[in-house]
């Protein structure tokens, strides 16, 4: 018999849990948390990447800028990176544990989704790597009156949208309040946190990344993870890298 799956909307601004998507796509996407050795990870088909090659340099949601110009008879496919990192981190509370700086080492840029509590943790960040950066709901003065609410930009060719709250963004993804990529498609990777759980799902080609608390300030979260999106010729890649829980 003929497997019958259900349709699903290109974007459905109402979804309650992102394990909805994932029972939806069953097959698509796999989870896995990065432990003793075994890389364990998500993946998804190719995403929508963009023709520009350049790599983006953001600074607090500046919109990214290509870095390189196209040369002469040089195949626009041969420009994009064979592999690209995207370090992904949120609801930092104020700390920062010095592995994460050592796990994003390398990683062509950083995302931090809200809830930083501390400008110095965006400059240590900074160190590594440029940084998109949003404010969440906890943030001091200097951080709320520096950053956006939301922010987008490209890396490795694929465009990326970040804000704090997932119910807020995507009521604005899907009102086009929010940057898309061209044609009014999604972007290809969509970023939020505040829901101190780590969480990846495909929907029509469009990656939804919590990446889980860094943190984990409440004792009812789960331990704190970071992820790492791995941009590579077959599509997405998410691995979610466990943090070593604060002992108060």
């Amino acid at each position: 018999m003929k497997e019958e799956r259900t349709a699903v909307a290109p974007f459905v601004s109402d979804v309650p849990d992102l394990a909805f998507a994932l029972q939806c796509h069953a097959g698509v996407a796999r989870l896995g948390l990065l432990r003793s050795g075994d890389p364990a990870s998500a993946a998804a088909p190719s995403p929508r990447r963009k023709a520009s090659a350049g790599q983006g340099q953001v600074h607090h949601g500046e919109p990214a800028k290509s870095a390189a110009s196209k040369d002469q008879g040089q195949d626009e496919s041969e420009r994009i990176p064979a592999a690209v990192r995207i370090g992904v981190i949120s609801d930092s509370h104020g700390y920062l544990d010095p592995a994460v700086l050592e796990i994003f080492a390398g990683v062509a840029h950083i995302v931090h989704a809200g809830d930083i509590g501390d400008p110095q943790i965006l400059a240590a960040l900074q160190a590594l790597a440029p940084v998109t950066a949003v404010s969440g709901n906890i943030e001091p003065e200097e951080i709320l009156a520096s950053l956006p609410r939301e922010a987008s930009g490209e890396v490795g060719g694929v465009d990326f949208v970040v804000a704090h709250k997932r119910k807020r963004l995507f009521k604005r993804l899907a009102a086009g309040k929010v940057l898309a990529a061209p044609g009014g498609d999604l972007p290809a990777l969509v970023i939020y946190g505040h829901d101190h759980v780590p969480s990846a799902a495909w929907v029509d080609g469009t990656l939804f990344l919590n990446p889980g608390t860094e943190a984990s300030p409440d004792d009812e979260d789960d331990d704190p993870t970071v992820a790492i999106v791995d941009v590579g010729g077959t599509g997405l890649a998410v691995t979610f890298v466990p943090l070593k829980r604060r002992v108060a």
